[in-house]
């Protein structure tokens, strides 16, 4: 396989009174299209969101729908509902005909049947339900990552970037937080993926060297390369600043220690660390914009779940509201070689 995803900001949709579902399906409807989803496609798309914002409001009072491309090799279109209501039964809440309101009860399990891929996590914090989109008439190609990125205020511009980058058994994943926000943000971490994407199956020494030039001239940043090796189930990482990383799924979390300076402007070059036998685990990458102080054990069977699932709900809860925010989550695969 040789991919390269990267994206835009997650689009939030506020679901507080009824005039919003509309605006959430037109919403929706215009990104499927925008992807070259057929009547019928764009029609699923509708019909879900229609059904999960109606959801929120009945039993959330208030929440949101997040809204994000997928690119690759389906390209598709995401949806999320994320609220911080009271909790369902999955089990109960799927199959038709159950309802708490009187209604028909078909909501959950219209958005199962008609999205190709569908997930749900919730608790007593709240519920995030996923459905994610490709034409019916497409090889359906879904990887197991999620993103959830959001500028501060809402700015067209933001000063993460994030991308993943697979070629043959290796799958590499880059973030950079632009220093502070706004489009001189905006241009550094630009500046440095686009050296990153020139080789970004390169040491990931040799890549920060590379970006560390590229972002010169620029408020510089900082920066985190994650290189997983799938045929040898490693993984090796090299950071400078503030981006956390981690790896769930061992025994135990392991953290990922990245190291002081700017690249673009100072940083000491370091040798990237190997970390063994890392198939089947999930690689988290998040800009300083989320709390670092979480745990994913608090949320029983979160880490089971899709990862766009795990990266809202870290979002929603964890989010500082004072910059730009970006998460990343990878399930590292133990072989990339996908027809």
């Amino acid at each position: 396989m040789d991919l390269t995803l990267n994206g835009s900001l997650t689009q939030v949709l506020r679901i507080e009174d009824d005039s919003q579902i509309g605006h959430a399906r037109r919403t929706a409807q215009k990104l499927a299209e925008s992807q070259g989803f057929d009547t019928v496609d764009v029609g699923r798309v509708g019909l879900v969101v229609t059904e999960l914002a109606s959801n929120i409001l009945k039993h959330a009072v208030h929440g949101t729908i997040h809204l994000r491309v997928l690119p690759g090799p389906s390209e598709g279109v995401e949806v999320l509902a994320v609220d911080r209501g009271p909790g369902f039964d999955p089990a109960r809440c799927l199959p038709d005909g159950f309802s708490t309101r009187g209604t028909q009860g078909i909501g959950l399990g219209a958005a199962l049947r008609q999205a190709q891929v569908f997930d749900v996590h919730t608790d007593a914090r709240g519920s995030v339900v996923l459905a994610r989109f490709y034409p019916r008439n497409s090889a359906i190609e879904d990887l197991r990552y999620g993103v959830s990125q959001h500028s501060l205020h809402d700015d067209p511009v933001c000063g993460d970037l994030w991308a993943v980058c697979i070629r043959d058994e290796k799958c590499v994943a880059l973030v950079i937080d632009g220093l502070g926000h706004g489009p001189a943000a905006e241009q550094a971490a630009r500046a440095g993926a686009s050296a990153f994407l020139r080789h970004p199956t390169d040491e990931p020494a040799s890549l920060l060297d590379d970006m560390h030039h590229a972002m010169r001239g620029t408020r510089g940043g900082a920066v985190a390369v994650a290189h997983y090796d799938g045929e040898h189930r490693q993984l090796r990482f090299n950071g400078i600043g503030n981006i956390g990383a981690l790896l769930v799924g061992g025994e135990r979390p392991r953290g990922l220690p990245s190291h002081p300076g700017i690249v673009g402007l100072q940083y000491r070059r370091v040798a990237s660390v190997a970390y063994p036998d890392c198939a089947g685990q999930l690689l988290i990458l998040y800009s300083d914009g989320l709390q670092s102080r979480w745990n994913l054990r608090d949320y029983p069977g979160l880490t089971f779940r899709h990862p766009a699932i795990i990266a809202a709900v870290l979002h929603r809860d964890y989010c500082r509201g004072k910059d730009d925010v970006t998460v990343l989550i990878i399930a590292l695969e133990s072989s990339y070689d996908r027809p």
